[in-house]
């Protein structure tokens, strides 16, 4: 069997691998503005290495290279205004970095394992790739190297197939580690019952709130519960530090933008203000598999011509397409740019004069589609003046963000120990402050929710000073200034705490016993909401809902759910317990799932829970095989380049 076999064969379970290739993808280009980077504004050199893989280095510029694509990517997707200061606060620069170093592991256990790659096996991945065949035929060499170079970033067919090579290495790898995993046909079943089996049903619902105001809790009954819960009410270890920090925002007032500087980057980042041509059209698709050609062409031209003769587009769709996404919104695809679809289906589409129903079918590797244009926007440029505010905020808090941390590196290096922190800081105009006592999981007051800083702060060693560490307001330099150790606070610190917890235990205990006084009245009555009625409560009904919905009163409840899905249809459940109240349920309808549907869904639920399974697994033997492997961090280039 041929590696483009196996992938074919492998199909839906390589779509959890996307990530991976994505970040692949991203690591293709290399602008010249990086490799022409001025090393004194980081102090790292492009080919310095930020981390090492079993001897497989990553360089700064590998780094950089990652980082700036995926910021780009990040802004074609959200906009320009997403920031560099907004990304590291989400510890965006960590996660560029661990991706890579992830890449490599992977590359090193390939190589250990005596993998490779074959030339052969590259250029059948390329001529079976959709994107680069028109008609079903690869689109030749001239057409390959045109849309390589349209594509956004611009690569050459090396760069290309070299990433591809590494990409095919690890699906490799993936495959020969995870292949012998296999689903049964009873647990794809049993799962795909589990999703699509549906009830509805009757309930009564009584919350423990309404209970509070009639409980009562006792300092005995308080001292009993707190001596058997203490563990609840466990503080971790607590830090406080002195912090000196450089305020990006303060720094922003004296940065001035030269005009030709907010030129050049519109200029050089038009795409970002920019909105490209699109097209929106619906389309009714008859995939080949498994029919000859010609009778597929001949079922999808009688279709054509109903919708030539005025019949409606949509419920033709309805009717006939085998697009499972989109048949049931009429055929529907909404607005796409190009690059989107198929050559063949976005040649016909933009090559549309105007709306309307194409009047021949277009040929895709997908089978015959019967398109229709609906609607198409050309592609607009948002001019200078109008981003003009808009790159200046960018650019200024940029050079702001760059200036707090080169200020922050600067006054790290300057404390030697803690005692120097309150000089360091006076001689260039900046304070020392300190915060109260934190746990390493809550926020820190002066410095906003950021796990990053405070894993930082707990590992900082005593008499130790922290590097330059990004927080919302710019960067701080720390000392570990006291400590207090994990400990469980006595009664008196968290009565109050405890007391809540009593009362609520006993409000619920209240509603379940007066639940279960109804319980024989309102299980054994034909009209369920006639006997809740009676009984004091509200019978409220849902409708046919699966597994993982929201029930009326109750919300996702999974006691609730099990009971509800365990009872056949006319069935009342005995009252349910638990720390929000108390629910007698009646189940007044079964959905069944047909065994026809079980066994027309068996195969794609196979896969979906082969390919999860086998995440799972890759994921635990990569984390094993990384255990094995000597990985460095280069943390003074780190430092230098992240902070």
């Amino acid at each position: 069997m041929t590696m483009l076999d196996r992938m074919r064969r492998h199909k839906g379970w390589l779509k959890w691998s996307l990530a991976l290739v994505v970040v692949a993808f991203i690591i293709l280009y290399i602008p010249d503005f990086l490799q022409k980077q001025d090393p004194a504004q980081t102090g790292a050199l492009p080919h310095d290495q930020v981390a090492q893989v079993n001897g497989r280095g990553i360089s700064v510029l590998d780094f950089r290279t990652a980082y700036q694509r995926q910021l780009s990517a990040y802004r074609q997707a959200y906009g320009s205004s997403i920031s560099e200061q907004m990304l590291k606060q989400l510890g965006f620069e960590q996660q560029v970095l661990q991706q890579l170093v992830n890449e490599q592991a992977m590359l090193a256990e390939a190589a250990r394992l005596g993998m490779s790659v074959a030339d052969a096996e590259v250029r059948q991945r390329i001529l079976a790739m959709p994107q680069l065949q028109l008609n079903g035929q690869f689109v030749g060499e001239a057409q390959y190297q045109a849309i390589l170079a349209r594509s956004s970033p611009p690569t050459t067919p090396a760069e290309f197939e070299a990433r591809l090579r590494r990409d095919l290495l690890v699906e490799k790898l993936q495959a020969l580690v995870t292949d012998w995993v296999a689903v049964t046909d009873a647990e794809a079943d049993a799962e795909f019952t589990r999703r699509n089996e549906k009830v509805k049903v009757q309930l009564v619902h009584v919350a423990a709130a309404a209970y509070l105001g009639q409980a009562s809790a006792t300092d005995a009954e308080v001292a009993a519960y707190y001596e058997a819960h203490k563990q609840d009410y466990e503080v971790g270890e607590r830090r406080k530090v002195r912090y000196v920090l450089v305020d990006t925002e303060a720094l922003r007032t004296g940065i001035v933008v030269p005009s030709r500087e907010l030129e050049r980057y519109y200029n050089d980042n038009l795409d970002l203000f920019s909105t490209p041509e699109q097209v929106r059209a619906s389309h009714i698709l008859f995939k080949i598999d498994g029919k000859t050609e010609a009778d597929v062409r001949a079922s999808a031209e009688k279709v054509l011509a109903e919708a030539r003769a005025g019949k409606d587009f949509a419920a033709l769709a309805k009717q006939y397409s085998e697009d499972e996404a989109t048949a049931a919104l009429g055929g529907d695809l909404d607005y796409f740019g190009r690059g989107r679809m198929t050559p063949a289906f976005e040649e016909a589409a933009f090559g549309a004069e105007q709306p309307g129903l194409l009047p021949d079918l277009v040929r895709s590797p997908f089978g015959f589609h019967i398109i229709k244009v609906v609607d198409k926007k050309a592609g607009t440029t948002r001019s200078f003046d109008e981003v003009r505010p808009q790159i200046l905020d960018q650019l200024t808090g940029e050079r702001a963000q760059r200036q707090a941390e080169r200020k922050a590196e600067d006054l790290a290096k300057a404390i030697v120990q803690p005692g120097d922190m309150d000089k360091a800081a006076a001689g260039r105009g900046l304070k020392v402050e300190e915060t109260g006592f934190f746990t390493a999981n809550e926020p820190i007051l002066a410095f906003g929710a950021s796990q990053q800083v405070s894993n930082s702060l707990f590992a900082l060693a005593d008499g130790a000073v922290s590097t330059a560490l990004p927080v919302g307001r710019g960067f701080i330099v720390a000392v570990v200034s006291g400590k207090l150790a994990a400990s469980i606070p006595p009664l008196d610190e968290v009565k109050d705490r405890v007391r809540n917890d009593v009362l609520r235990q006993k409000a619920g205990a209240l509603a379940a016993d007066k639940m279960r006084s109804a319980e024989a009245a309102i299980k054994a009555a034909a009209d369920f909401a006639a006997a809740a009625k009676k009984a004091g409560f509200e019978a409220k009904t849902s409708e046919l809902v699966a597994r993982g919905a929201a029930l009326p009163d109750v919300g996702v409840n999974a006691a609730v759910e099990r009971a509800a899905f365990s009872l056949p249809a006319g069935a009342t459940s005995d009252t349910i317990a638990g720390p929000d109240g108390a629910t007698i349920v009646k189940v007044l309808e079964r959905k069944e799932v047909a065994p026809a549907e079980v066994a027309a869904s068996r195969e794609s639920v196979r896969q979906e829970l082969i390919d999860a399974r086998r995440s799972e697994f890759f994921s635990a033997y990569m984390t094993k095989a990384r255990q094995r492997m000597k990985i460095e961090y280069n943390r003074r280039v780190i430092d230098q380049i992240i902070g």
